[in-house]
């Protein structure tokens, strides 16, 4: 059907003349507007939009950059700023909307709601924290700055700061507190002072002094092949340490047989609770980590690096600007190689496409595969992922040689991990063991059991990989050692639990984590969390009912969250029946060892939400 040019210029039978042509936007009665539609864009808060915004670029994969300016500058996002931002970056109100309510470090104030007052108290509820007390220093908290209208402070409990070796934490502002007290809480809101402590690290010069980025620069002159340093990587035997482990120098020729342009996107979002590796080495040594990003880079032969961050290590971003605005300056690399992408309080951006849609401005939602980030990646480019640790041992290896790993051996296992290690022990903290270490090396490391307190079981690898009894303390805690025990080695952090603790409240710990932090997309994991939470709050586990469950969500969610989200529930039921109200199976040791289970099914849940699951 066409339309011509007299249908759209004549008016209707009976119509006035006059208006011909004007459609909605006659004058009179009838439904005639002077606007369109929806919320008007208000020019006192455009204005305020675009200061802000400067003269950066008015990208679409910036969305969530600009919000954070937002937030930072005015503690909360109003609707009013929310519909200039979508103006100015020609966006739907909508998409602007949803990216700003997904994250939980944005505050979205709508017309007539009060902005939160100017001061967030952020109090870490993981379970290291929960073990040292974290429930009563918030419910102090709570008391001592009430909840009237004329507050200054707010508390909220948060997901893990990845400071579980100073349990408890909480965070001020931008302002960490490590075994936090009200009493220290009062110090630092005295101070006024509530930005990031930046501690002390090795810079570029020093660096540099000790041989820094000279195998990146033996690689550019063609001094040293890429070739050669994959097949170094691959002696050494290094697998990726984001959770899957898949060998690290094959990752490269996928991403590099495919067509440019190609892209490295470096996962620093390490929201595992229990996992602090990553800070460990970027608060010291955070140039190692760069020269391996930079050598990971040009083996691909990278247009750009997008380097992802958690919101929550606000000392890290800040020491990442400086030090990469040192190599810009140095030379090293040319101004916008490598883009620093601010996280906002999500975990399921851990998983490597969730965590390219964040960084493409959007919800960080899984992604289907295939097609597999490598093929189809970031911006729909063939994109290599890898995590901070990983990237820390490739610069390592190249620098060192492959012996630094290969020459480690331990109970049939070759190399080195970095645990993350906190609850009962003596010393917290991150300890570089070989491989093949047991949990009784990893607490040896730590010092041994603290005073008072007796081994009873273990989280191996994350709340993902679930709990474990004292009784396996002789498995190696490596790749592919504890799935037959229905569990994994994930991140490697290992949380530590006395006869003083209940494991059943640790599960549901866990669960709780895992019902906050499900992105929401698919049914399985979404509604199993929020139904697992409930029937684990009981007195006595269904246990029937819950393995039902467990087996829908390992079945049918989209991605490593849902699926490893039965962990906890499962290894619980196996080895702690009588926490749970189930009478013990009579050899649960036995079975636990050959890894049999006659009721509870391990398969499709025992696998890590990663970043580098590929293949």
């Amino acid at each position: 059907m066409s339309t011509t040019e007299s249908d759209v210029t004549s008016p209707r039978p009976g119509a006035d003349p006059a208006s011909a042509g004007a459609g909605v936007w006659k004058s009179g009665r009838g439904k005639g507007r002077k606007t369109p539609k929806g919320r008007q864009v208000d020019d006192v808060a455009l204005a305020e939009v675009r200061a802000l915004l400067g003269e950066r670029p008015r990208r679409k994969d910036l969305l969530i950059e600009f919000l954070h300016l937002i937030q930072d500058a005015r503690g909360h996002l109003s609707a009013a700023h929310l519909a200039a931002l979508a103006a100015e970056l020609r966006l739907a109100q909508t998409e602007v909307y949803e990216v700003a309510t997904f994250y939980a470090h944005f505050d979205v104030v709508l017309e007539g709601e009060s902005a939160p007052p100017p001061i967030t108290i952020r109090v870490c509820d993981s379970l290291a924290c929960e073990l040292a007390g974290a429930r009563a220093l918030q419910a102090a908290l709570e008391t001592r700055h009430g909840d009237g209208p004329e507050r200054r402070v707010r508390v909220l409990r948060a997901p893990c700061m990845g400071r579980c070796d100073t349990a408890p934490v909480l965070e001020i502002g931008h302002r960490h507190v490590d075994r936090a007290t009200p009493a220290k809480v009062d110090e630092v809101l005295a101070s006024d002072d509530l930005h990031a402590r930046v501690p002390d690290y090795q810079a570029l010069d020093a660096y540099r002094a000790g041989g820094g980025y000279a195998a990146l620069l033996a690689l550019r002159s063609g001094e040293r092949d890429i070739d050669e340093v994959q097949r170094t990587l691959l002696d050494a035997g290094l697998r990726g340490l984001g959770g899957a482990g898949f060998p690290s120098g094959k990752k490269w020729s996928f991403v590099r047989a495919a067509e440019a342009p190609r892209y490295l996107a470096v996962n620093g979002d390490e929201g595992e609770p229990g996992t602090f590796k990553d800070r460990f080495v970027l608060e010291r040594e955070p140039h190692l980590f760069l020269e391996g990003m930079l050598i990971a880079a040009h083996a691909i032969d990278a247009a750009r690096v997008y380097l992802y961050m958690r919101d929550e290590y606000p000392a890290v971003l800040e020491i990442l600007r400086r030090e990469i605005s040192a190599l810009e300056e140095a030379g090293l690399i040319d101004v916008g190689d490598v883009e620093v992408r601010r996280g906002a309080g999500a975990y399921i951006c851990g998983e490597e496409s969730a965590m390219l849609e964040s960084i493409e401005g959007k919800r960080g939602l899984p992604r289907h595969r295939p097609p597999y980030v490598a093929q189809v990646g970031l911006f729909e480019r063939p994109t290599l992922v890898h995590n901070v640790e990983t990237l820390h041992w490739v610069a390592r290896i190249c620098r060192e040689g492959p012996e630094i790993l290969s020459s480690v051996e331990r109970n049939g296992r070759t190399g080195l991990r970095s645990y993350s290690v906190s609850g009962r022990v003596v010393e917290p903290g991150v300890h570089l063991l070989p491989a093949g270490s047991t949990v009784t090396d990893v607490i040896a490391a730590a010092g041994g059991m603290a005073d008072g307190h007796v081994f009873k079981a273990y989280q191996p690898g994350g709340p993902s990989s679930g709990i474990l009894p004292a009784s396996l303390d002789d498995v190696p805690l490596d790749f592919d050692t504890l799935q037959p025990h229905g569990s994994f080695i994930g991140s490697a952090a290992v949380v530590v639990l006395s006869e003083s603790d209940s494991v059943k409240d640790a599960a549901l710990n866990m669960l709780r984590f895992f019902e906050d932090e499900s992105c929401g997309q698919c049914t399985p994991c979404r509604v199993g969390c929020e139904k697992a939470v409930k029937l684990m709050e009981k007195d006595s586990w269904d246990t029937a009912l819950l393995e039902e469950l467990c087996t829908t969500m390992g079945d049918a969610s989209i991605c490593g969250l849902g699926q490893a989200a039965p962990n906890p529930i499962r290894l619980v039921i196996r080895h702690f029946p009588e926490e749970v109200g189930r009478p013990p199976a009579a050899s649960a040791s036995d079975a636990a060892r050959s890894g049999g289970d006659a009721e509870i099914g391990y398969g499709a849940s025992a696998r890590p939400m990663t970043d580098e699951n590929e293949r």
